[in-house]
């Protein structure tokens, strides 16, 4: 029933278009999602949802944290012949982007591709600069453009349909970074309907993630919690291309615990007693996880844990193929546990609640 449920929620979110700096309808959407669950609920000036559970008993306030934000682009330039020219906000990749379908500002588009009949043998071999790629909205003049209300700097992001390949727990489409973790949080709400437990958690959807970690940053000054986990999807290296390399890190394989995420100035080296707690936590409830560290990666904790006088905290994330694609994979059966270490992460804080660094 949960994967079933979960596919369904996460197949309707991650339709919805929110690149970073214009998660208005996503966030919309998780409001309406997040509310019968909650009891507060607020919206920052960023963007940022903060909802609140509270328990039964006195207790810490824990921050559990997600992004709503997907990769996408913006308008830089419209020219006289109705064609858009792009730049980046978050990790698009020049390959992955010729020939896409896209949503810009609610309208559809294509990134245009030379046919292959006018390449040259030597164009063939290259791909092209994100500054020689255009949009084609079907318009052909600038003015055209206009009338459609799509300006300078408003969003763009891939028409990709999430689907499930068959008879597997297998999903793939575009914004399961990080919209499946979206929709974790919202079940571990639901979940905690039925429990008791102690102090409060605030779930919170952060915004901005893909361009530097920016909504997670003012949402953890904000809430100043006692201790938080970051959900988050990650790459894997599963794959044929991929294997070998020192990172053996799958789909299907239960939730990934980064000891290390990202590089030397922005990342993270998760405290020692919290890798402890969450690694105890999945071996007493029998759930696999994968220790990783990923350098070339990182997560909204990177930016949480510095704020304040430091925040004790911890990642929990989720191996999918095809990182910053349209044609993101991952595993409904990886966030299903996800979910049963989160509850239970939660529901045996009795145990951890003073915790500290020595």
């Amino acid at each position: 029933m949960f994967k079933e449920q979960f596919y369904e929620q996460l197949k309707e979110v991650a339709a919805i278009q929110g690149s970073p700096g214009h998660e208005k309808h996503i966030v919309r959407k998780l409001v309406d999602l997040f509310e019968p669950y909650s009891d507060d609920l607020e919206i920052d000036h960023m963007g940022n949802i903060y909802a609140y559970k509270k328990g039964s008993h006195p207790g810490p306030k824990i921050m559990v944290s997600a992004h709503s934000d997907e990769i996408g682009c913006v308008v830089r330039d419209i020219d006289e012949n109705g064609f858009i020219r792009i730049e980046r906000t978050g990790g698009m990749l020049e390959a992955l982007m010729i020939g896409r379908k896209v949503n810009v500002n609610g309208h559809f588009g294509v990134i245009g591709v030379k046919a292959g009949h006018l390449q040259t043998m030597e164009e063939r071999k290259v791909v092209p600069s994100i500054y020689d790629l255009y949009v084609d909205v079907g318009a052909s003049s600038r003015d055209e453009v206009s009338k459609l209300g799509i300006t300078i700097g408003d969003p763009i992001t891939y028409i990709s349909e999430l689907e499930r390949f068959t008879n597997t727990d297998l999903i793939c489409g575009k914004a399961i970074d990080n919209r499946s973790c979206c929709i974790l949080l919202l079940e571990l709400f639901k979940a905690l309907d039925e429990k008791e437990f102690s102090g409060t958690v605030v779930g919170v959807i952060a915004v901005q993630e893909e361009v530097g970690l920016r909504g997670a940053k003012t949402a953890a000054y904000k809430v100043n919690p006692d201790f938080a986990f970051v959900l988050d999807t990650i790459p894997c290296a599963d794959t044929p291309d991929s294997m070998g390399t020192g990172y053996p890190v799958g789909i299907g394989k239960g939730p990934v615990i980064p000891a290390l995420a990202g590089g030397a100035v922005r990342g993270n080296i998760m405290s020692a007693q919290m890798k402890e707690l969450i690694v105890q936590t999945a071996d007493n409830e029998k759930i696999p996880i994968q220790l990783a560290v990923m350098s070339g990666a990182t997560t909204d904790l990177a930016a949480v844990h510095l704020e304040r006088e430091g925040i004790l905290g911890g990642a929990i994330t989720f191996a999918r193929r095809y990182s910053h694609s349209p044609v993101e994979v991952a595993n409904l059966t990886d966030f299903e546990q996800g979910l049963q270490l989160l509850k239970s992460l939660i529901l045996s804080q009795n145990d951890w609640g003073s915790m500290s660094f020595i």
